[in-house]
């Protein structure tokens, strides 16, 4: 390594010998959770050595497992940043023979390994744990479009968020929220916006909101909205998220018709134009560039309309009798909905019916029922999402093969759905019982980064 190069590490190096990443500190990262991938290999083990001193020790630290896993343009900018390098032994050493790799290069081809394995390059050496803990590579994954999904879900009976992968395959456990008894017992809602997971409840004090951000595994209150609510619709688009309607915390409050956008990289709120209707215990989602609000109820009974927000003419139009064919249920949740490939799909609680909303005449279509069971509770504790191209559903299974001893336990499902099929979705089970959380979902979120 050059002087200069050896000079600049040393520096980037200091200050952080007393930091201690809070992905190693047992209550955040449980390394045990992380399940073995197919090829059958062991969890990594629950001490991680100490980070390297220098970058030159990249390809050896990394192992063979994570260099299979760079993706064929990050093997590409490394073949010609480091030449020919011979014929030589596969057992040798010859790390003196690389050089130095640019920051810039290294950025790049790090960017592009699966998120699920950033914990590994936090023990690599200590620029490695700067560059992840900076969020600098989720800025450059966003900028070439290269993203992953991950759920972040809060079962009954947890203390801790758990964080998954979009296959199911990992999990990461969350830290715990530092708040206060009021706010772990107590109702919560949440939503994602870029590399933040927003969690909305009650403290002693009223509404609050917990902000944990990804890129350093850890809690921070606020932002509040600007009419801090409670029972809202939400939806995410990239590194915004839109909340509107819900209620507040007074005795007195009315249901609101207001609306907010948070910016995750500004970390605030800003208004928007307000709604047509109010409403609480409504559902949100983003489609055809629109922020859709759907159902729900006010001081006059239960809505089957819906509106949705035009962010280029930063106005709100009506969609009368959107759901006017849904049963209306007592103490039911707000409608479960998720859009896929700019579709909106529906679980109806009542049924376990599956549902494609027909944009052109504003009626819905059959699409045969899901495998969880989401009139069990009237639809609360059922998670309903999108995942990529897929739908994702979690809950209590409701086919017969599942086993009887995994019953307590969650089943997750993901289909990609036809909106023209005739018959039921190809369901596919990705999990039964394995990760031995409660069927019963408090919050779900799906974050894309």
């Amino acid at each position: 390594m050059s002087k200069e190069k050896r000079r600049a590490t040393e520096e980037e190096n200091e200050g952080l010998d007393e930091y201690c990443y809070c992905l190693t500190e047992k209550d955040a990262f449980d390394l045990n959770c992380c399940w073995p991938d197919d090829s059958g290999s062991s969890s990594p083990p629950k001490k991680a050595r100490q980070p390297c001193e220098s970058n030159d020790e990249l390809m050896l630290n990394l192992g063979p497992d994570s260099s299979n896993q760079v993706s064929e343009l990050s093997q590409n900018m490394i073949s010609s940043n480091i030449g020919t390098l011979g014929e030589e032994p596969q057992d040798a050493d010859y790390s003196y023979n690389i050089p130095s790799l640019s920051y810039e290069v290294e950025s790049e081809i790090l960017a592009r390994f699966p998120r699920s394995e950033y914990w590994k390059l936090c023990f690599v050496n200590r620029r490695f744990l700067a560059l992840v803990k900076s969020g600098e590579l989720f800025k450059i994954r966003r900028d070439t479009g290269f993203k992953e999904s991950s759920v972040f879900m809060l079962a009954s009976g947890e203390t801790s968020w758990w964080a998954f992968d979009s296959e199911f395959k990992s999990r990461m456990k969350l830290p715990i929220v530092p708040s206060d008894v009021c706010f772990h017992s107590g109702d919560k809602e949440s939503l994602c916006a870029g590399t933040h997971l927003l969690v909305s409840g009650r403290e002693i004090d009223g509404i609050v909101i917990w902000r944990y951000e990804l890129a350093k595994n850890q809690w921070f209150k606020g932002p509040s909205m600007i009419s801090p609510r409670c029972l809202f619709a939400s939806a995410t688009c990239g590194t915004s998220a839109f909340v509107a309607g819900g209620i507040g915390t007074s005795a007195k409050s009315e249901v609101y018709n207001t609306a907010e956008k948070y910016n995750s990289e500004s970390g605030s709120w800003d208004p928007l134009p307000r709604m047509k209707r109010r409403r609480k215990l409504c559902a949100g989602c983003y489609m055809d560039n629109k922020f859709y609000v759907i159902g729900g109820r006010n001081e006059d009974g239960e809505l089957t309309c819906g509106e949705c927000f035009d962010v280029a003419k930063n106005n709100w139009e009506l969609i009368p009798d959107m759901l006017k064919d849904d049963p209306v249920l007592t103490c039911h949740s707000p409608p479960l909905v998720a859009v896929v490939n700019n579709q909106l799909y529906s679980l109806e609680a009542s049924s376990n019916q599956l549902k494609v909303y027909m944009k052109k005449t504003n009626t819905w279509k059959q699409l045969g029922q899901v495998p969880v069971r989401a009139d069990f509770n009237r639809g609360w504790g059922v998670a309903f999402k999108s995942l990529g191209n897929e739908l994702l559903v979690i809950g209590a299974s409701s086919r017969s093969s599942y086993s009887s001893c995994s019953s307590n336990f969650m089943a997750i499902y993901t289909c990609c759905p036809d909106p023209d099929a005739t018959d039921q979705q190809p369901w596919k089970l990705l999990d039964s019982g394995r990760n031995r959380l409660s069927h019963f979902i408090h919050n779900c979120s799906i974050m894309v980064a």
